[in-house]
């Protein structure tokens, strides 16, 4: 017959609890801010700009936009003049992804209807580990540029 021992009981109780509570704190915490979709200057093409914050202690990823204003949404990022598509972008653990002019954004192709300042777009941002998320984007003056969204 075996016994158990106050210390091995204890050993177990104090792993079990530090596992639970390392993946409770652990999931990303998705907040989004400072988003806007300067006033396009064409009528088949927008640009859109955000900022996600993550207050969790697990990364994640943006993986993809959808709207009604268009069926043709990809992200970007920008390095020096050119723009190249990418699959995801990272949301590191505790920091943030600033989508933002001169930078990573997203990009909306074939425009159903062209946004008009004062309007705003709604948009869903999708990511691999967390929900989607709903974001509405208000359409600015096509100059608009925040100092930091």
């Amino acid at each position: 017959m075996m016994r158990r021992t106050p210390l091995a009981v204890a050993l177990v109780m104090t792993a079990g609890l530090a596992l639970a509570g390392c993946s409770a704190d652990s999931a990303p915490e998705l907040k989004v801010s400072g988003a806007f979709m300067p006033q396009p200057v064409g009528d088949d093409m927008a640009a859109g700009f955000l900022t996600v914050v993550n207050n969790g202690g697990t990364a994640d990823k943006l993986t993809s936009v959808t709207s009604d204003l268009s069926d043709d949404i990809t992200i970007h990022t920008s390095k020096g003049q050119r723009m190249q598509q990418v699959k995801a972008f990272d949301v590191p653990a505790d920091g943030s992804l600033d989508l933002e002019r001169g930078g990573s954004h997203i990009m909306f192709m074939a425009l159903k209807q062209k946004p008009e300042k004062g309007q705003k777009v709604s948009v869903e941002l999708h990511f691999e580990k967390s929900g989607p998320i709903r974001v509405e984007l208000p359409v600015k003056e096509a100059t608009y540029n925040p100092a930091k969204h």
